[in-house]
């Protein structure tokens, strides 16, 4: 098992990681700021589902064959790109549905939650990530290194889903009083596409 020493350390570095705004946190905001708390939270989960599945990836050797393959790779990134930038587009080309008299919010939070589970698995970076960042806290004498690196990419999840809570109440309240404007109605849809297609054409052109 992991002892304290090496846990808390991991603990720190990882809140460290996850309060840092990155992608994931640019997907959680957008959702809450434009269809609420809830939403955003839903689009957290995902996200941490994402990196539970990232986490079996690394300790079942998975990621490994798609470190050792440029062409893995770059199939899953481009895969993974596609897939944001369709829905910015999507997202883009959609006419407002929010009813500023009802607050109905324009996508559903199970629809959040299984658009950032499928956003996140298709992030090969993230798969990297994790088979280079995971081992560094395993001692072998404490035995049982699979459990040692499920329980650290397990924690990692479940730290980040934290982050995106917090975040997601912020901009779930700001967007509360931004949905008050119908102009904001109007463009809301164009900005989360906007978000989702940089994403994607930034995930594009990363390199391994």
């Amino acid at each position: 098992m992991i002892d304290e020493t090496v846990l808390i350390p991991y603990a720190v570095i990882v809140l460290g990681f996850v309060f840092i705004p990155g992608p994931a946190t640019l997907l959680t905001v957008a959702r809450a700021t434009t269809s609420g708390t809830k939403v955003g939270i839903a689009t957290g989960a995902g996200i941490t589902a994402g990196d539970i599945v990232h986490t079996v990836m690394a300790v079942v050797g998975i990621s490994a064959i798609m470190a050792a393959s440029a062409t893995l790779f770059s199939i899953v990134k481009y895969l993974g790109a596609a897939y944001l930038v369709f829905l910015g587009i999507r997202a883009i080309l959609a006419k407002a549905s929010v009813d500023p008299r009802r607050g109905r919010a324009p996508i559903t939070a199970p629809r959040a939650f299984r658009q950032a589970i499928l956003a996140e698995v298709l992030n090969p970076k993230t798969a990297l990530f994790f088979l280079a960042f995971l081992p560094q806290f395993v001692v072998p004498e404490n035995g049982f290194v699979v459990l040692q690196l499920t329980i650290l990419g397990v924690l990692f999840a479940l730290i980040g889903f934290l982050s995106t809570v917090v975040y997601s109440i912020a901009a779930g309240g700001l967007g509360n009083f931004l949905r008050r404007n119908p102009t904001v109605l109007i463009w809301q849809g164009k900005v989360v596409g906007s978000i989702y297609c940089a994403l994607g054409v930034r995930l594009a052109l990363q390199e391994r």
